[in-house]
């Protein structure tokens, strides 16, 4: 049975290319987190969105820098760009979000995908974070749903959900362009770890093979890279082809079981990222830091010896 959604969004990617209807982007990559930042824009209206901001944060003197997210404020300024979302794809795991600090400085609505409420929940247990943090997404500006549908100035923009890495992991269409956060890599790295508190290998499989049903021609604007062995240079976008064809872990012909398997099997060597314990906490927050204490400062918690 067709996806209603896919067909949707290919049908949107087929009439932009067709008319020309394509946003510019520019892209931000932050070496210390390996995290790429675009900022999309229509030329029509220049109306923006932000998708993946970063704060950067020392863990050991525990201070954030907003050095990077000044890039991004500099950028929107000399373009003349009117900023109206600032999009999450998921609850990263490995940097903090600049969200909050962008808004009050550039404006914009902050989207997530609506499973957000899980992560929630999950976390919020995972870290005591107590009854003063609310569990409801109302950090956030708009919750999307599986198959919304909204205008980036004369852009269409569609949001698909594709669980795997997080259960709120969500990818956006704009235009002819998709956002799709950690789920896919580029083709010679690979694809998402899925073994974060929610997140299940199987289903990450379904979320990207729904990816790869996207034209071949859809522009992929992924969240990180880590540079591949043998390739010097940091490289951010690729085609939903090219993934199709070449993606090194879930090419055409890897089927389920065999992609399940390995993902397993290679999640089980890694070690956590260096900030997921800062990470985890300010993003389930929409970026903010926690409720500080009686003396007016933030705490990060660090579980020790959890299960």
């Amino acid at each position: 049975m067709p996806d209603p959604v896919i067909t949707a969004a290919a049908s949107q990617i087929a009439t932009c290319r067709a008319t020309g209807q394509v946003p510019v982007i520019r892209t931000f990559f932050d070496i210390p987190t390996f995290t790429a930042t675009h900022v999309v824009h229509d030329p029509a209206t220049r109306t923006a969105a932000i998708v993946d901001s970063v704060m950067d944060y020392d863990p050991a003197s525990g201070r954030t820098d907003p050095a990077f997210a000044q890039e991004i404020v500099d950028y929107v300024t000399a373009e003349k760009l009117k900023v109206e979302w600032i999009l999450e794809t998921h609850v990263h795991a490995d940097h903090l979000s600049a969200a909050p600090w962008l808004q009050e400085r550039v404006g914009g609505k902050l989207g997530i995908g609506d499973a957000i409420i899980r992560v929630q929940g999950i976390f919020g247990r995972l870290f005591n974070a107590g009854t003063r943090f609310a569990r409801d997404g109302s950090q956030f500006d708009h919750l999307f749903h599986d198959g919304a549908q909204f205008r980036l100035g004369t852009l269409p923009v569609t949001a698909m959900h594709v669980p795997g890495h997080t259960p709120a992991d969500m990818a956006y269409v704009i235009g002819d362009a998709a956002f799709i956060g950690d789920t896919l890599f580029m083709p010679d790295y690979g694809t998402a770890r899925a073994d974060f508190p929610g997140g299940d290998a199987r289903m990450l499989y379904h979320s990207i093979r729904r990816l790869l049903s996207l034209p071949d021609e859809t522009r992929v604007f992924l969240c990180h890279d880590y540079k591949a062995p043998g390739r010097d240079d940091y490289v951010w976008e690729t085609t939903i082809g090219a993934e199709r064809r070449h993606n090194v872990h879930v090419h055409e012909g890897v089927d389920e079981e065999t992609f399940v398997n390995m993902r397993t099997a290679r999640d089980a060597t890694l070690s956590l990222p260096n900030l997921i314990m800062p990470s985890v906490q300010v993003n389930m927050r929409g970026g903010n830091l926690p409720e500080p204490e009686d003396n007016g400062v933030s705490y990060i918690k660090i579980p020790v010896n959890q299960a």
